[in-house]
């Protein structure tokens, strides 16, 4: 079990994200901003990079798995760019979420 600290402000897909990853095993805490992120003792960050700075989710120490809006390619290469462990699409987030937990904590 790995302790997941979720930057999503969006508290309807925040709620999927902790029903998904909670059933999987892990402990899950939401937070709304990556200020406000329980990150002490943190295995893995899941953040929406529509509102987190990339360059600053990647400081944390922790592996991130970040998501965005499929159409904002900007954010993408952004946070490519600036070394978020895996970007994806925020329909692939939803449908592939566990999956890629896994591959960050494996």
């Amino acid at each position: 079990m790995a302790r997941i600290v979720a930057v999503a402000p969006d508290l309807l897909f925040g709620s999927r994200i902790e029903g998904t990853l909670s059933a999987a095993g892990h402990s899950v805490t939401l937070s709304p901003s990556l200020s406000e992120a329980p990150l002490d003792g943190a295995d893995l960050l899941v953040a929406d990079l529509e509102v987190e700075n990339a360059e600053a989710l990647v400081g944390v120490g922790v592996p991130v798995l970040g998501y965005h809006q499929h159409t904002n390619v900007e954010v993408r290469e952004t946070a490519k760019a600036a070394g978020v462990h895996i970007v994806v699409p925020r329909s692939r987030m939803a449908r592939e979420m566990t999956t890629l937990v896994e591959r960050l904590l494996a």
